[in-house]
C-alpha cells in the first residue's frame, strides 16, 4: 500500500472516529429538550418550514450538529411539524479536510485568473474522490444529528440531499426522518446536472411516495422540478406535498429559478416545499429562495405562494399552513384537470408506470 493511501485510510478513520454516533448523540443530549411534546396533525393546518442555510464550511462535527439543531429550533420555535432542509447539505462538512482553505483559495486565484484572461480552466481537485472518501464519515453523522433532532422535538424533517457512495457507485440522495427519529424514506436525485455527471453520479430510476401522518410526501432533488413528468408521476402515485431540496449552481434570475417547483405545483394540483443552499465553496456559487407554493386557487393572493423569502444569497427560512382537506376539494372539482391513463399506458408505458 502507498504511503499516501495508507495516510488517507488513517485519516479516515480518525475522522470516523470523530464523528462516532456516540459522541454526537452526547453532544446533542445536553442541547435537546428531553420533555418533547408533539403538536397534534390537524390535516387542515399542517405547518411546513422550508430553510433557506448559508454555506459555511465547518471545522468540527459539533458545529455542523448546532448548525443543524438552530435552524432546528427556528423552525420549531414558529410551530413547524415539517422541515425540509436543501441540497448538497454535507458540503459543510468539507471543512473537516485538512488544506481546504488552500483549496478555496486556488480556486478564487483561477477565477479571478480565468476572467482576466477570458478563458476556463481545469478543475485541480478530484469531487468525486472527495464525496467518496467522505461518505463513511457523513452517513451516520447525518443520521445520528437527524434521526436525534426529529425524535427530540417530534416532527417529520427532509435532512435535505447527500452526495454520497453506494455500492460503490456515487449518488445524490435525500433523507426523511420521521418523529420517533426513524429514516422512513430516500430518493436519488433522477435528473443530473452535467456537472453531477461530470462527479461520475448514477441518477436515480424512480421516484418514491412515502405515506405519513401529514399526508403522502414525495422527495424530487433540485432539477427533477425542471421536468412537467416529474411532478404528474408523483401526484398519480398520489402525492400531496413535495418536498425539493435545492443548490442552483448560477446567479440568481426570477425567471430562470420560475422553471421549478411553482409551475410543477400549478401543473399537478399539490403542495410544494423548497429549500435553498445558497453561499460559495471550491468554485461553486449557489443562490435560490427558499418558498411554499400551493396551487392558485388555494392561495391567499392566488399566487400560487404560500411564503417565500426575499434574499436569494443569504440565511432565512418560510413558514406556511397547508390545508390538505382544501386541496383534496380542489382536486375533486377542478375546473381543468384531467388525466388519461389509457393514453399514458399505450404511448408512454416506460415513463407512466401506472
Amino acid at each position: 500500500m502507498a504511503a499516501g493511501s495508507f495516510k488517507e485510510k488513517l485519516f479516515q478513520r480518525y475522522l470516523i472516529w470523530l464523528c462516532r454516533p456516540a459522541r454526537i448523540k452526547k453532544h446533542l443530549r445536553a442541547r435537546l429538550p428531553s420533555d418533547r411534546k408533539p403538536v397534534p396533525v390537524d390535516r387542515c393546518r399542517i405547518r411546513a418550514a422550508a430553510l433557506q442555510l448559508e454555506l459555511n464550511l465547518h471545522k468540527s462535527p459539533f458545529d455542523y450538529a448546532d448548525e443543524m439543531h438552530r435552524r432546528t429550533r427556528e423552525a420549531v420555535d414558529r410551530g413547524a411539524q415539517l422541515i425540509v432542509f436543501p441540497e448538497y447539505n454535507n458540503l459543510q462538512l468539507m471543512g473537516m479536510l485538512p488544506g481546504i482553505e488552500k483549496i478555496e483559495e486556488n480556486y478564487r486565484d483561477k477565477d479571478s485568473a480565468n476572467k482576466e484572461a477570458g478563458g476556463g480552466g481545469e478543475e485541480e481537485v478530484n469531487l468525486t474522490d472527495l464525496y467518496r472518501f467522505m461518505s463513511p464519515v457523513v452517513r451516520p453523522l447525518v443520521h445520528t444529528v437527524f434521526s436525534s433532532l426529529s425524535a427530540a422535538y417530534g416532527l417529520y424533517i427532509m435532512a435535505g440531499s447527500y452526495i454520497l457512495a453506494d455500492n460503490g457507485e456515487i449518488v445524490n440522495r435525500s433523507f426523511l426522518y420521521g418523529p420517533n427519529g426513524e429514516l422512513i424514506g430516500s430518493q436519488d436525485k433522477v435528473h443530473l446536472l452535467p456537472v453531477e455527471s461530470g462527479w461520475s453520479l448514477k441518477r436515480g430510476s424512480s421516484f418514491s411516495v412515502i405515506e405519513t401522518a401529514l399526508g403522502k410526501l414525495a422527495l424530487p432533488v433540485c432539477m427533477d422540478a425542471t421536468y412537467y413528468e416529474t411532478f404528474r408521476l408523483i401526484e398519480l402515485a398520489g402525492a400531496d406535498i413535495v418536498l425539493l431540496p435545492i443548490a442552483d449552481q448560477q446567479e440568481y434570475n426570477y425567471w430562470l429559478a420560475l422553471r421549478g417547483i411553482w409551475p410543477r405545483v400549478q401543473e399537478s394540483a399539490l403542495f410544494g416545499v423548497k429549500s435553498a443552499l445558497v453561499g460559495s465553496v471550491a468554485g461553486f456559487t449557489f443562490t435560490g429562495r427558499a418558498g411554499i407554493f400551493a396551487p392558485l386557487e388555494i392561495t391567499p393572493n392566488s399566487d400560487g405562494v404560500l411564503a417565500e423569502v426575499e434574499p436569494f444569497d443569504s440565511e432565512a427560512i418560510a413558514v406556511a399552513d397547508l390545508d390538505l382537506e382544501a386541496l383534496a376539494r380542489l382536486r375533486a372539482d377542478h375546473p381543468w384537470r384531467d388525466c388519461n391513463s389509457a393514453l399514458y399506458r399505450k404511448y408512454f408505458p416506460q415513463i407512466y408506470r401506472l
